[in-house]
């Protein structure tokens, strides 16, 4: 890649372990050889956000007591990369209260205990995190998964970061222009041209996204060719990383929460009630359960489940 390194300093409140966010991607399908460990710290390969062409750059992620830094790579704009890293890393959130939630709600203490500093570590971008659910949607996972390496390996840009090679996935403007994809189903291929299109336009902006009331956004999203309610709020809550949403879609989450509080078949209604009282981080408590589950169940990683 072209440049020269330049060293960020990111923005913590409250507890945060890179740690633990490192094992969390490991073990997350959908991020394929778009991350891995570095030495003591995180790789990470991605097209940065921009207004036009997308450009594609590499940053590698390092924790010490008092600070996380970035050492990125590439040629693209250090503040709109900076802005990005921050964001899915779900740095961006003032997370000093997190602790106190847990003092008020066993369940929840119990998980934050269990996981220590663990973060929702979103997709790179809304864009990313759209094309995932066109390419997940009705097929398993882990197949999923293959075929969205494989176009990170075919189509996208190749980042060599501290003597590591990562892959990330194509960039908006190369994916439009995709007639042909080994793999993938006809009818997804406009569905993902239209992505492509939108996060050009700017529409897939996270922080646009974000700016939006959630139900304002959600709508908005479900406008994309091939987006569902489920699609729309992977988007939402790990695209552009909103801290306080309760997915209303996801069957495992709900089995987890009615496990852990007791709850015998519960409506939709009754959990959103549950839901209440983890604000403003209901999307990072969501994590929590969600993390706890694939550890005793490796349900995701097996692909043993459908998606939805």
């Amino acid at each position: 890649m072209t440049g020269t390194p330049v060293q960020l300093e990111l923005p913590v409140s409250g507890p945060f372990s890179l740690r633990a966010s490192t094992r969390f991607l490991e073990g997350f399908a959908p991020a394929g050889t778009h991350a891995a460990g570095a030495h003591d710290g995180l790789a990470l390969a991605f097209p940065v956000e921009g207004e036009g062409e997308w450009r594609t750059a590499g940053a590698v992620v390092r924790q010490s007591s008092d600070s996380v830094t970035a050492t990125v790579y590439g040629d693209a704009e250090p503040q709109a990369l900076r802005t990005q890293l921050v964001r899915l890393l779900s740095l961006d959130v003032d997370g000093r209260a997190f602790p106190s939630l847990g003092q008020r709600d066993s369940v929840v203490g119990e998980l934050q205990r269990r996981y220590p500093g663990l973060r929702p570590v979103g997709f790179w971008s809304p864009y990313e995190a759209a094309a995932w659910a066109i390419l997940s949607h009705r097929v398993r996972i882990t197949q999923a998964a293959r075929v969205k390496q494989q176009l990170a390996e075919q189509h996208g840009v190749t980042v060599e970061l501290e003597g590591q090679q990562l892959c990330a996935f194509p960039a908006p403007q190369v994916l439009r222009e995709l007639r042909r994809l080994d793999g993938v189903a006809e009818r997804k291929l406009p569905w993902l041209r239209a992505v492509a299109e939108a996060a050009l336009e700017g529409q897939l902006d996270g922080a646009r996204l974000r700016s939006l009331e959630p139900d304002e956004a959600l709508a908005e999203l479900q406008n994309l060719p091939g987006i569902g309610p489920f699609g729309a709020e992977l988007i939402l809550i790990r695209g552009a990383t909103d801290p306080d949403l309760f997915p209303t879609q996801e069957r495992r989450l709900h089995e987890e929460v009615a496990r852990a509080y007791g709850l015998h078949n519960p409506s939709l209604a009754a959990l959103l009630k549950v839901a209440e009282r983890w604000r403003p981080y209901r999307s990072w408590v969501g994590l929590l359960f969600r993390t706890r589950r694939e550890e005793e169940t490796s349900e995701i990683a097996s692909g043993r489940r459908l998606r939805r």
